[in-house]
């Protein structure tokens, strides 16, 4: 009599699951597209192609999708932020290295950093993001006011009006910039601190 084989395993076909940081991505990617406020989470989860309980085993709830987000964005300005503050040298100079840190930050993280831009304050998580944002602005502000009074920035416009200038060509990079289209991160921050410094800079200074 032949031996009975055991049934054969049903092998279960399906999409690949989602670990935080994949997940993070799309949900990134989706508000981007949609805004943040006309994302949901069904929206979310027919994208991912797995069930909301699936999402919330990750995460709580959207709002702590968004400051996973936002916070991937702030952290990177903060850490070049904290390098700068421990250099050594003229302001001016460390002034530099903060447009092409952030410039770096930008070019690596450009899907968060594109989010952390187009938040409102129309939750308690954007409004967290936007007082660290005014917290690194300020820090900005700073170091013109010493590279003013240290002479190397031309003294006739406002520290924070330059200031605001600087970070704001900075930010208008993602509106145009794409990886897939050959400038690197280094060649983007070499052109934006040609344009920016040379009309910062004191003619016939030091």
């Amino acid at each position: 009599m032949p031996t009975a084989q055991p049934p054969t395993k049903a092998v279960r076909r399906g999409r690949p699951g989602y670990d935080l940081e994949s997940l993070l991505q799309v949900a990134t990617r989706l508000f981007n597209e949609r805004g943040y406020d006309g994302t949901s989470m069904e929206d979310l989860s027919r994208k991912l192609g797995i069930t909301k309980s699936a999402i919330y085993h990750h995460v709580p709830s959207k709002q702590e999708l968004l400051r996973l987000a936002v916070d991937r964005a702030l952290d990177g300005l903060f850490e070049v932020a904290d390098q700068v503050e421990a250099m050594p040298g003229r302001a001016i100079d460390r002034l530099e290295h903060l447009v092409r840190g952030s410039v770096g930050v930008l070019v690596d993280r450009l899907p968060y950093v594109t989010l952390l831009l187009r938040v409102r304050g129309n939750t308690k998580v954007e409004r967290d993001a936007l007082a660290r944002r005014r917290e690194f602005d300020r820090f900005v502000a700073e170091l013109v006011k010493q590279a003013e009074t240290e002479g190397d920035i031309r003294p006739d416009i406002d520290p924070n009006v330059t200031a605001r200038l600087l970070f704001g060509l900075v930010n208008s990079l993602i509106e145009w910039y794409r990886p897939s289209r050959g400038t690197d991160g280094a060649e983007l921050a070499d052109a934006v601190c040609k344009i920016t410094f040379d009309g910062m800079r004191v003619r016939n200074g030091r």
